[in-house]
């Protein structure tokens, strides 16, 4: 799977839209718990997410395989993709 856009919601979710065109949400909260994620608690390190098309990073080394959030994403619904693709964020990380 690659992933043609990720772009960070509030509350540590992302919206991932994959190159097949199936757009989900992705929490990341559970991983804080983990040593590598840590710093993704702040707001602005995890906005800071890198889209890789077969992963996504953040500049603190944390990273995720597009198969990972596959696996764990649930269907985003058209409020949030709207939301997520309102020209006004500029959090958007597109590929």
């Amino acid at each position: 799977m690659i992933l043609n856009e990720v772009i960070p919601l509030g509350d540590h979710q992302l919206f991932v839209e994959t190159q097949d065109g199936i757009e989900g949400v992705f929490d990341l909260k559970p991983y804080l718990k983990s040593e590598a994620f840590l710093p993704l608690k702040d707001e602005e390190e995890f906005s800071s997410v890198h889209n890789g098309g077969y992963f996504v990073e953040w500049p603190c080394g944390a990273d995720l395989s597009a198969d990972t959030i596959q696996a764990r994403m649930l269907p985003a619904s058209p409020a949030i993709a709207q939301q997520a693709r309102n020209p006004d964020r500029h959090l958007a990380s597109r590929r």
